[in-house]
Order: C-alpha cells, then sequence, then structure tokens
C-alpha cells in the first residue's frame, strides 16, 4: 500500500474491480493523466479476516469522510469495511449481500445498502456499529438496494431502492436496538435506481436511473433531469466537486457492468486506462 496523501483540490477515489484507489489531481480539460497516489486490495489487508477478503473482488462504493482520512468501501462480493488510510487498518467489517453503497451515521453506526442476491440475504438496507464488526443492529426491506446518503442537515437517511428513494428518521438511535422509521417515499421516473450521492451547496440529490440521470429536492420531492446527464444511460456514479463545480462519472456500456473510461463535466475529460473495471468515482472532498 502507498503512502497515504494529503488532499488536494481534484483527488478523486476510484474503485472496480478488486481494488481502490486514489488518483492525483485531474487536469481541467481533455488532457488528463492518471498518477495513483495510494491503493488498497483487500487481499493484501492484514487488517481483514481471511474469509473476508476474497468477497472484496468487486468493489462498488468508495467514500471519504470529512476532514478524516476514513473510507467506506463496499463490495458486491458481499461485504463492507471502513477503512483507515492514516493507520493503514480496517476500523469495521461486515457482511451485506451484493452491497452497493454505504453512509456513516450517528452514534458511531452505519447503513449498508445491499442489493438483489438469489439466497434471500439481499433487498435490505442494513445498520451496524463500528464498534462491532459483522454484527447487525437493525434491517428493514429495500428492493434492489443501491445507494444510501446520510442528511445530517435534516437529520434524515435517504435509501435508492429500484423504483423508488426511501427517506427514514432515526428512531431509539441511543439504545442498543435503534431502528429506522420511514417518513416517505419518493417513486423514480424510471426503475433501474443505481447511485445516490449529494449534490454540494444546496437541497439536491443525484439519483441514476436506467435510462437517465436526475437531481431530487430535498425538501419538496420534485425530481428534474440532471443538468449536464440527463440523457445519459447505464451511469454507475455521479460525484459533484463542491468549489469547482466539476461532475465526474462512471458510464457503462450497455452489456457490461463497468467502463474503463471516468468522464467529466464542466469542462469535459475523458480518463481510459484499457483493461480497468472503473465502477464509481468521487471526489476526494
Amino acid at each position: 500500500m502507498m503512502q497515504t496523501p494529503k488532499r488536494r483540490a481534484s483527488q478523486l477515489i476510484v474503485c472496480g474491480w478488486d481494488e481502490v484507489s486514489i488518483w492525483d489531481d485531474i487536469g481541467p480539460g481533455d488532457d488528463i493523466y492518471v498518477r495513483a497516489l495510494w491503493s488498497w486490495r483487500a487481499r493484501d489487508c492484514s487488517g481483514l479476516p481471511e474469509e473476508f477478503r476474497g468477497l472484496f473482488n468487486t468493489t462498488d462504493e468508495c467514500k471519504p469522510f470529512g476532514r478524516t482520512n476514513r473510507l467506506l468501501i463496499t463490495s458486491s462480493g458481499g461485504a463492507v469495511a471502513l477503512v483507515d488510510r492514516d493507520l493503514d487498518t480496517v476500523l469495521f467489517y461486515g457482511r451485506a449481500g451484493n452491497a452497493h453503497s454505504a453512509d456513516l451515521l450517528p452514534n458511531n453506526r452505519l447503513a449498508v445498502a445491499a442489493s438483489h442476491v438469489p439466497d434471500g440475504t439481499g433487498d435490505r438496507l442494513i445498520v451496524f456499529d463500528v464498534s462491532q464488526p459483522e454484527r447487525e443492529l437493525y434491517s428493514t426491506d429495500l428492493c434492489w438496494g443501491h445507494g444510501v446518503v446520510w442528511d445530517d442537515d435534516r437529520q434524515q437517511l435517504w435509501a435508492l431502492a429500484t423504483g423508488e428513494i426511501h427517506v427514514y428518521v432515526l428512531e431509539q438511535w441511543e439504545s442498543p436496538t435503534p431502528e429506522l422509521r420511514q417518513v416517505d417515499t419518493i417513486p423514480l421516473p424510471e426503475t433501474g435506481g443505481h447511485d445516490l450521492s449529494t449534490v454540494p451547496g444546496g437541497p439536491f440529490l443525484s439519483v441514476t436511473t436506467r435510462h437517465h440521470c436526475w437531481v431530487v429536492h430535498r425538501d419538496t420531492g420534485a425530481i428534474t433531469p440532471h443538468p449536464q446527464l440527463g440523457d445519459a444511460a447505464y451511469v454507475k456514479s455521479v460525484s459533484h466537486h463542491p468549489d469547482t463545480q466539476r461532475v465526474v462519472y462512471i458510464q457503462a456500456t450497455k452489456d457490461c457492468w463497468w467502463s474503463e473510461c471516468v468522464r467529466f463535466c464542466n469542462p469535459s475529460g475523458v480518463a481510459q486506462i484499457p483493461g480497468e473495471h472503473f465502477y464509481k468515482a468521487r471526489w476526494n472532498v
């Protein structure tokens, strides 16, 4: 594992296949270069039990947090991990069938969106405590769960199912038996809900579905086409930079779940690495 980099204005965290990596500053236009500053593979991670290492062969989330160097990683192989890049250690690990996203919650807890699994262990929103690896505290149904975002300002949890967004509030959160109470359901314009992320500086969330990208207003529930990516299909992730307003996204081809390209708007650009299996990209802010 490479030395943990200091954050810069336009560093990216990229995941896909069995690797999560941080890229150096991304150029402003079409001339985009790639230099990896840090990388993580479960097979090389001494902090994970042996039986967990093979579960991270298809990473599909790489979400950074605040001013810390903590990073939430999920894998469709059936696991979630919270990694401290400064200490080069895993703070938490747990099983979640076909896990596709996660977010940190108050009281040192986290929520994981688990998508469909034939054996019935998926299609759920699962709550864990970071101090208790592998132990579920709570779960509720979430059909083809693919996204989860904690909204600290509104004290609400937003979770993406295949055809709708569920909104929850925290119940009994100070107790050892926390619960989520659903307070709203927002139907999506089409099915195939895939990515849910915050648009910084306002009330909007970014949402992707099978053939389009959208923004949803968290106060009104109104859904409108994404201003740059409204007609983009098969988009696996969208991330908005809070300062530069640049958008990074991963758009898979119709017959693949991955892409060899990381794409940008504001301004446009493409970073292509043949043979890679990129799935999500998040700004390292």
